[in-house]
């Protein structure tokens, strides 16, 4: 593999999950062959993009570009600092849900397993095209790959439930791309005549405040995958499928698109001196602020784990957005810092859900007192987990968290702190009495006895997770190095 030219690298990061996705297709007969394959394709995967980022840290520049579809409008990938980043939260998470799937899935009994691993395959070759995309026209394609390839898997259990669920996730993301996302991309194109990523951004300096501000707020809200309120609704209404693919969603790949293709247009299509000087950033920072306290708000209310997860994940995906549009190097260095700390600390709490689900049958927060005492594996996990998510020592989030408040104060905007200061609080009062009444359930006579935890390939998946907290808040150094590149980029304030 090592012989191969970065740019053949580059095409085998697309291929590879494409070449899965047939192979499993076909093996679909032979369920230990299907998910050796799944789990084959992951590695490999890893593989090549630890051997890309190798490659861009030696100083060569990689990039592939196909022929013109129509004058002006090419495919072409590339890499840089933020993709990199992407391809490598992305690809080593498919490896580890990889292994917690086929746990999950055989566990559970679920049916059409050959759809959902074919589907997810197709699902990560949609996160290295957009991670690795030159341009937003290549982007765009990929997105609605992404979103096209996860609507089979949030209909999986084809329950009523599931297809009303399917079709406000179908219906919100399509109608938020093509109504807002793709007229703003053509607006872009009819103003610069480019649709490339450029260090910087592409729009002539002199362009007209109300013009970039206009197109900075059809960026925002057409990336519904970010889930911005109120174009939140898809997310809870996605619960409905099986676990893994609600990690898959606000972890490896869906709405982990969404808030790194904001960053990216940020930070690449209008720059950040602009995007400081528009009067549309600020407004667009209160409503990301809104977002970040209004859900919070919500998810304490839910007493469905999943749920409460996913109005979580609305809240921290906010806290990207924010940074993105501080327009500052610290908000930025600490949005893409997020990207990566939110995905360890939020899978490692799916991971935990459907462990709950699968060995104890047990799906709402009421039900968990002392649960951690029949699972204090999955519970410990979802304790550190859950100290990401809030930013508490010692784990990730903490530095993601910290960079971020860092950027507000740097900016002014003490809104903004007193914001992400309550947010927190409130990421306290809905993660952590889980734990605690599941360690210490009172004088609750209800509570499980007996050590019965999830099948193995769960508890690895969740322990490697809930570990990769730990290791991001004692070695940040790398990935501290990678958002710093992008935060520095010309015009990165």
């Amino acid at each position: 593999m090592s012989s191969f030219s970065p740019d053949t690298m580059l095409v085998l990061t697309l291929s590879i999950p494409l070449t899965a996705a047939l192979g499993i297709t076909l093996l679909g007969r032979y369920p230990n062959i299907r998910e050796g394959v799944t789990l084959a394709a992951s590695v490999l995967l890893l593989y090549l993009v630890a051997s890309l980022y190798d490659a861009t840290q030696s100083g060569v520049g990689v990039g592939v570009e196909l022929p013109e579809l129509l004058p002006g409008l090419r495919v072409a990938f590339s890499i840089e600092p933020l993709g990199m980043l992407f391809s490598l939260v992305g690809s080593f998470l498919w490896v580890v849900t990889s292994v917690y799937s086929i746990g999950y899935m055989r566990a559970h009994d679920e049916q059409h397993q050959t759809r959902f691993y074919t589907c997810f395959a197709i699902a990560i070759a949609a996160v290295m095209g957009v991670a690795f995309a030159d341009n937003l026209f290549t982007l765009f394609i990929f997105y609605e790959v992404l979103t096209l390839s996860t609507y089979p898997l949030v209909t999986h259990a084809g329950t009523d439930e599931a297809r009303q669920g399917g079709r406000v996730y179908l219906g919100l993301l399509l109608s938020t791309s093509i109504l807002f996302f793709l007229l703003a991309i053509i607006g872009t194109w009819s103003i610069t005549g480019t649709l490339d990523f450029r260090q910087g951004g592409i729009f002539d300096p002199g362009i007209s405040s109300l013009t970039a501000g206009a197109l900075l707020v059809l960026f925002v809200f057409g990336i519904g995958k970010a889930a911005l309120m109120p174009f939140h609704r898809w997310l809870p209404a996605a619960m409905v499928a099986p676990t893994p693919v609600s990690a898959l969603l606000h972890a490896v790949a869906v709405v982990k698109a969404g808030v790194f293709t904001v960053l990216k247009v940020c930070v690449y299509t209008f720059g950040l001196d602009l995007l400081g000087r528009l009067t549309a950033t600020q407004i667009l920072l209160y409503v990301a602020a809104a977002t970040v306290l209004l859900a919070s708000l919500v998810a304490l209310r839910q007493d469905n784990l999943k749920a409460r997860l996913a109005y979580s994940t609305i809240s921290q995906l906010s806290y990207v957005t924010i940074g993105a549009l501080l327009a500052t190097s610290v908000g930025v260095t600490g949005s893409a810092m997020h990207i990566a700390m939110h995905a360890f600390g939020k899978i490692t709490l799916f991971f935990c859900a459907g462990a709950f689900i699968v060995a104890a049958h047990k799906t709402e927060v009421s039900q968990m007192r002392g649960l951690g005492r029949q699972m204090p594996l999955t519970m410990i996990a979802f304790f550190i987990g859950s100290l990401s998510i809030i930013g508490l020592p010692p784990a990730g989030g903490t530095w993601s968290k910290w960079y971020l408040l860092l950027g507000a104060l740097r900016a002014d905007q003490l809104v903004l702190v007193a914001a992400l200061m309550v947010s927190t609080l409130l990421n306290i009062a809905y993660l952590l009495p889980i734990p605690i009444r599941g360690f210490f359930p009172g004088n609750d006579r209800q509570q499980a006895t007996g050590i019965k935890e999830a099948p193995l390939p769960v508890l690895i998946a969740l322990s490697v997770t809930a570990a990769g907290c730990l290791v991001l808040f004692f070695y940040p150094q790398p990935l501290y190095e990678i958002a710093l590149a992008i935060a520095q980029s010309p015009g990165g304030g």
